[in-house]
């Protein structure tokens, strides 16, 4: 019989909490008790498990998983119908920095071949303060913030990553783990640092860029995006504008107030409401004609999924394919070097049925033809 192939595990239970809900993260105490106070429920464990079904495929009994005790990943693991050793330690639901920090170096101690990781820019930050570059890292995308260059596209492409990986089908890659400070982000101030590098299992398709950041030369088209966008506005139809500086343009333009990393509500050209969660954005949009008006993130390429989940799959499918409106400076698409557009609301039916091909506006008058992939 073959020797099982070790694949170290955790799983962040509360990463990605306040994303629905419009917190923009789940770092502090505070943060995670009005998320669960506002309904939130952590998307990280069925994040985890689409990644780990993906492996049990392709691998099967060859795979044992060496997981963190109990939420942090052996729940999920053995959900998956995967063999399993759970590191002791009971860990809480809660579960703290020192919590991965220590199941990374008891893994890295043990010599898996890789660690997958559930969680956000701040769960990368742990596991490089933990391991560094001694033990590859996948990441599997469960966070709000998805800044850092370590994480898969999907939970599904973190899967098939740590399959061809083990398989030794893939090269190592150095990549950057970036994060921001929350409170900031909270204030508008969108800033991220470089805290350090992880060694990753690298193929171009399935693993996303850094965030870049916007270019000064950005400004003309932005005015141009805004124009087109203002055009097209129709009376009594509710837009869902989501967050980051090209869909602020728009609500500038018309002279609106524009919550710079949150969602806002307009309808005839007037705020509705600003910086909304799911449940309010439901609540606002039944019975009504629905638009959601977004923008990619610069380098990765996604525009539904990172950032703005209050955009859910449930506001997707009352919107409808041809009520969701892509905006991007060319600049911005250029950020993506031919890679495609993507979307991972964490519906893969949802997201199957918005890949292919869609317009994006990207002046006045101007428009891209790109591929949009899930």
């Amino acid at each position: 019989m073959p020797e099982r192939l070790e694949l170290g595990l955790i799983v962040n239970p509360i990463a990605g909490m306040g994303g629905a809900v419009g917190l923009k993260g789940s770092d502090s105490p505070e943060i995670l008790r009005q998320a669960r106070a506002l309904g939130a429920v952590a998307p990280a464990p069925q994040r985890a498990l689409g990644a780990l079904q993906v492996i049990a495929a392709a691998l099967g009994d060859r795979i044992e998983v060496v997981a963190a005790s109990g939420d942090m990943g052996e729940r999920v693991a053995r959900a998956a119908g995967l063999a399993v050793t759970a590191i002791a330690g009971g860990y809480a639901e809660a579960s703290t920095p020192v919590d991965t920090q220590r199941a990374a170096t008891e893994m890295a101690s043990r010599g898996v071949r890789v660690l997958l990781l559930a969680g956000g820019d701040g769960t990368a930050r742990d596991l490089c303060r933990a391991i560094g570059e001694t033990v590859p890292v996948i990441g599997i995308p469960a966070g709000v913030k998805m800044h850092s260059a370590t994480y898969a596209t999907t939970p599904r492409a973190a899967g098939e990553l740590a399959a061809r990986f083990l398989d030794g089908g893939l090269p190592l890659r150095t990549r950057e783990v970036m994060d921001i400070d929350e409170e900031a982000y909270r204030a508008g101030d969108l800033t991220a640092q470089l805290f350090g590098f992880l060694s990753i299992p690298f193929h171009r398709d399935l693993v996303q860029g850094m965030k870049a950041g916007r270019a000064n030369s950005d400004a003309a088209a932005l005015e141009e995006i805004a124009a087109e966008v203002a055009d097209r506005l129709e009376p009594d139809r509710l837009y869902v504008v989501g967050p980051g500086t090209t869909t602020r343009a728009i609500l500038r333009r018309l002279g609106l107030p524009k919550t710079l990393l949150g969602v806002d509500l307009i309808c005839d050209r007037k705020v509705v409401a600003a910086d909304v969660g799911e449940s309010v954005l439901l609540d606002a949009a039944r019975g009504r004609r629905v638009s959601v008006i977004v923008t990619p993130i610069g380098g990765q390429g996604h525009f539904l999924g990172r950032g703005n989940q209050q955009i859910s799959p449930a506001v997707l499918r009352q919107a409808g394919r041809g009520g969701i409106t892509i905006v991007a400076t060319p600049e911005k698409l250029a950020s993506l070097a031919a890679q495609p557009l993507r979307v991972d609301t964490g519906d893969r039916e949802l997201d199957q049925a918005l890949s292919g091909y869609v317009r994006v506006i990207t002046g006045y008058r101007t428009e891209a033809v790109c591929r949009v992939t899930a």
